[in-house]
């Protein structure tokens, strides 16, 4: 008996994914193959830092499986939950042309996976090549739960740069010897901060400056006078980090999965869901040379691991058990280092963008603190003034619903969210260093799930401004569904007087860093219909609310309107 349920759920699924197959044909004009993913999620005992513990996994894989993938090829992957916990994944970059239901945000485009269930990914990357990466999006499982995905231009394509030798990825992360859901649920309740992560990894090693981890180190070898390319990730959780090679010069050539001019540094810093392409050449005497993660603090009120991550960039020639030379790494909050790579950030091609918009939001970011309301203040109460840390987008901390926003838009079922997002916040002030009310006592923020309606083919222009209410910091906003162009960014509060904007050939991005005590400006084209997030990418920024969401209309015809929900879609 046992054995034939289990057929007929096999028969299920896999005749749900041809349907899903056939459905996403009728709907996306495509040229590509199609890949084909298995993804288990399950448990993986791991010893790591003199702990030995159990963490949540795809394919007992960690960091999990590369996706491979050519442009315009459409990729099929199913979904497993073998754990107790919900899970959903989120396919970074990818802007889902008419797939707004496998974008994989929990609540926001589907409920989530929950235990012993399964759902089928089905999606294109339809005129996109380069960088992404995939990861968990419901609680903090996405500290575990994550991987690259490697998207190649089409056959016959070269690369706009001398082709490398080889490729490497190179996944930044942050690791915790207690369990991820425990620290999340425990840092809500507690309404203070989070702890600061055991360690930093490169790869899933956190190299030898950490305890029992002296073998526990990732290594790339080279060979003397050949050019690497690597592709930086930041799937980490709550940290900006810098990056640098000992003695050796990094060249940019792609951000976010999109061509740049190249422009060369020793040094980059990426923010969690921001990637980086980099060349580099193996000019320097035969040796070991470190590959070092530090954190860039920006936060004057945040804490943090203050020990790097290390791996080898290691000539072949040079003794196995040589030492390595160490990587010169800015200041912790050498800011400028930061504004300097981000200057050099330009598309490859002239761009060109209309001066006129449609849609202009002025949206501040920043955390806030409610006041406390608990019986246990102090089990509950542990921010500042006997508050509760919150964060919030125009003063609105989001809330969670309990449905998926694109199932009730798509249903029409009232109550889970409302239209009404503002597209300015009710008070302007000095944003960097004033407070909209009596700070410090009261930085009250208002709660809902809002959103805000875009019409389809609409050009929408965002002024993101950091906020000092309780602390300026750097905050990687990331907008699914689309890219970005990032047409100008400064210090202090914004000023149409004063601000200068790049319509030429500005860096064409899916996560842009907000400077601290500062503001960024882009554009996109609203040309994709669904539900579609944008929050920071600061895990613990999102449990306290970070975040908004954009509603796209439909436009005309099939090709400019949402598709029906896949049959398997979870149910919450």
């Amino acid at each position: 008996m046992a054995n034939l349920v289990t057929s007929l759920m096999l028969w299920l699924s896999l005749i749900s994914t041809l349907y899903n197959v056939k459905l996403l044909a009728q709907d996306t004009p495509r040229t590509g193959s199609t890949r084909f993913y298995d993804f288990k999620v399950q448990t993986k005992r791991v010893s790591k830092l003199c702990n030995t513990k159990d963490i949540v996994t795809i394919n007992g894989m960690y960091p999990g499986p590369v996706v491979y993938a050519q442009e315009d090829d459409r990729i099929i992957v199913n979904v497993t939950n073998r754990t107790p916990y919900n899970v959903t994944i989120h396919w970074h970059g990818v802007r889902q042309r008419l797939s707004c239901w496998y974008d994989g945000p929990s609540y926001i485009t589907q409920c989530p996976i929950q235990a012993g269930q399964s759902f089928t990914y089905n999606f294109t990357v339809t005129k996109q090549k380069g960088t992404f990466f995939w990861h968990a999006h419901v609680s903090w499982l996405r500290g575990t739960v994550y991987g690259a995905m490697i998207v190649y231009p089409r056959a016959g394509l070269p690369y706009p740069f001398k082709t490398p030798y080889e490729e490497h990825i190179i996944i930044l992360g942050e690791y915790w010897m207690k369990d991820l859901v425990e620290i999340e649920n425990a840092t809500l309740a507690s309404g203070g901060p989070p702890p600061t992560a055991d360690a930093y990894t490169i790869n899933g090693h956190p190299g030898p400056n950490y305890n029992c981890s002296t073998n526990d180190v990732h290594q790339i070898d080279v060979v003397p006078g050949k050019t690497y390319l690597l592709r930086l990730i930041n799937a980490g959780l709550n940290t900006e980090n810098f990056f640098a090679i000992a003695n050796h010069n990094l060249t940019i050539v792609e951000a976010d999965a999109e061509y740049t001019k190249p422009f060369t540094t020793t040094v980059v810093m990426l923010g969690p869901g921001q990637s980086l392409n980099i060349l580099v050449t193996a000019d320097q005497p035969v040796g070991k040379y470190s590959m070092a993660v530090a954190p860039y603090k920006n936060g004057r009120i945040v804490n943090y691991q203050n020990t790097s991550a290390i791996a080898y960039f290691h000539y072949i020639g040079a003794a196995e058990y040589s030492l390595y030379l160490p990587a010169k790494l800015p200041k912790l909050d050498d800011g400028l280092a930061v504004k300097t790579v981000m200057d050099g950030l330009r598309s490859l091609n002239q761009v060109n963008l209309l001066k006129e918009t449609d849609e202009n939001l002025f949206i501040t970011i920043g955390l806030n603190v409610q006041k406390c309301h608990s019986k246990t203040p102090k089990i509950n109460c542990q921010a500042f003034n006997k508050g509760v840390l919150s964060a919030s987008m125009n003063n609105i901390t989001f809330v969670q619903p309990r449905i998926s926003i694109l199932e009730a838009y798509y249903k029409k079922i009232n109550g889970s969210y409302t239209e009404d997002f503002p597209d300015a916040p009710v008070k302007f002030y000095d944003f960097v260093n004033g407070a909209p009310n009596n700070m410090p006592y009261d930085t009250e923020s208002l709660k809902g799930t809002r959103t805000k309606v875009l019409e389809y083919g609409s050009k929408v222009q965002i002024i993101l401004q950091d906020t000092g209410t309780v602390n300026t910091e750097n905050h990687p906003i990331h907008l699914h569904g689309y890219s970005f162009y990032v047409i100008g960014y400064g210090t202090g509060n914004y000023d149409t007087r004063t601000a200068q904007f790049n319509l030429v050939d500005p860096p064409c991005m899916n996560t842009i860093g907000v400077p601290v005590g500062g503001w960024a400006a882009i554009r996109f084209v609203a040309d994709n219909p669904g539900v579609w997030y944008m929050h920071c990418h600061m895990e613990i920024h999102l449990s306290w609310g970070l975040g908004m969401v954009f509603i796209v209309k439909n436009g005309k015809g099939e090709l400019e309107s949402l598709p029906n929900p896949p049959p398997d879609l979870p149910q919450c």
